[in-house]
């Protein structure tokens, strides 16, 4: 029989007062002879075999309070369960349990229990009765009163005991490695979240040259670029741009915006709105103007962050009369105003026509009633809109645009 059978049989019988600890082997009365060393077959939650002595020593002091039990434990060198193993081994040990996960099979190698000699000389005061004193299991109040007084009488702090025993199971890096769980995710959105950062700081930022260096020249187009600071026309040289020929024509690409002042986006506002991420009213922006009206603002979006991006430049005109036929191959997007009237001679079959090879956009306050909207709505068209006091907002709708005007060029430049 092995040491933990033995020891369930026992204390089921309620004979643990025969278990008797001579020198370095606990004799089972005069049936087996086990090592107190003598590994068992129950497994703590921790993983390792729990001992013989280990087992013993808390079965004798199971009505105790498992603090009071540590601090024994640790004075006498024995190693103690832990907490969570308590309830289970006691039902198990005392037969309330048949079985339990925690017996480990097959056994550990024991060397083979020796029968107890008839003859052997325990204590010829006693009738075989177990004497704590003489085992070194169980101290008696005195024992531990003269230990306590040998300490100085500092009584130990019962956290710094329960420390003491407690094995780390899991560290952060353990934590980590587990099974079924995907970290990418997390670094996905991390990632995204700082690219959107670095994409909001770069449109904040103030270049000075983005002033000076409009991308249509009059010397090499015939294009004036409005200056949005001076009111004066900008012909100082140009950086060559990123033109895509194809379907959507040859040249610079056209956005069109109403000429109307009943509409958020004019031709007076637009520049600050795309480039800057600021809406300014169309009113304000005409008392700020010095000079005539602009028939042609050209706006720019930045690519990345160094100073060798590539620049994509887009007119913007509110005059479609003005448009050439082929001029009209280069229009990829309008500012809606919500009436019929805008689309009058324009190219086109109808709106479904107008909006499959242009994409629109209706600027909006975000309380404005619905039935501004009620004709866009049965367009293909996409709503912004922003608010009437948070102009910290605007730069969000401004890249909207940007996002889906930018993904409406590439797909049309494709097809």
């Amino acid at each position: 029989m092995d040491p933990l059978s033995a020891l369930r049989d026992y204390t089921m019988r309620g004979e643990l007062d025969k278990i008797v600890r001579v020198n370095d082997e606990f004799w089972f009365g005069s049936d087996y002879v086990f090592p107190c060393s003598a590994k068992t077959a129950y497994r703590s939650k921790q993983g390792n075999l729990y001992t013989l002595e280990t087992l013993v020593y808390f079965l004798l002091n199971a009505n105790a309070k498992f603090t009071e039990y540590l601090q024994n434990a640790l004075s006498h060198g024995v190693p103690a369960i832990t907490f969570i193993d308590r309830k289970p081994l006691i039902d198990y040990l005392s037969g309330k349990l048949s079985s339990t996960d925690s017996i480990v099979f097959p056994l550990p190698e024991q060397p083979p229990p020796q029968q107890q000699q008839q003859n052997l000389n325990l204590n010829a005061d006693l009738d075989g009765e177990y004497r704590p004193e003489d085992t070194g299991l169980v101290d008696s109040s005195d024992k531990v009163a003269a230990e306590t007084a040998g300490n100085d009488g500092k009584e130990e702090d019962l956290l710094s005991l329960i420390y003491a025993i407690e094995r780390p199971l899991k560290d952060r890096e353990s934590l980590l490695e587990c099974k079924n769980r995907d970290f990418y995710s997390v670094l996905v959105a991390s990632t995204r979240r700082d690219e959107e950062r670095q994409r909001i700081e770069s449109q904040q930022r103030k270049d000075g040259l983005v002033a000076k260096t409009r991308l249509m020249g009059a010397d090499d187009r015939g294009i004036i670029a409005y200056g949005e600071d001076t009111g004066a026309y900008d012909s100082i040289a140009k950086p060559k741009m990123h033109l895509k020929g194809g379907k959507m024509g040859e040249g610079v690409p056209i956005i069109l915006v109403p000429s109307a002042f009943q509409t958020l986006i004019t031709i007076y506002n637009v520049k600050e709105f795309l480039e800057d991420g600021v809406y300014i009213p169309a009113d304000v922006k005409v008392k700020q103007m010095k000079g005539p009206k602009p028939e042609c603002v050209t706006v720019q979006k930045k690519f990345g962050a160094d100073r060798n991006r590539v620049m994509t430049a887009y007119e913007v005109r509110d005059k479609p009369s003005a448009l050439k036929a082929e001029d009209w191959d280069r229009v990829v997007a309008v500012f809606v105003l919500g009436k019929e009237w805008q689309f009058k001679d324009w190219p086109f079959k109808d709106h479904v026509d107008i909006f499959n090879k242009i994409i629109g956009f209706f600027m909006r306050f975000e309380d404005d009633s619905v039935e501004s909207a009620k004709n866009v709505k049965q367009w293909n068209v996409k709503i912004i809109s922003i608010s009437k006091n948070k102009r910290h907002q605007d730069r969000a709708a401004a890249l909207e645009v940007w996002d889906r005007l930018e993904e409406f060029v590439r797909s049309r430049s494709h097809s």
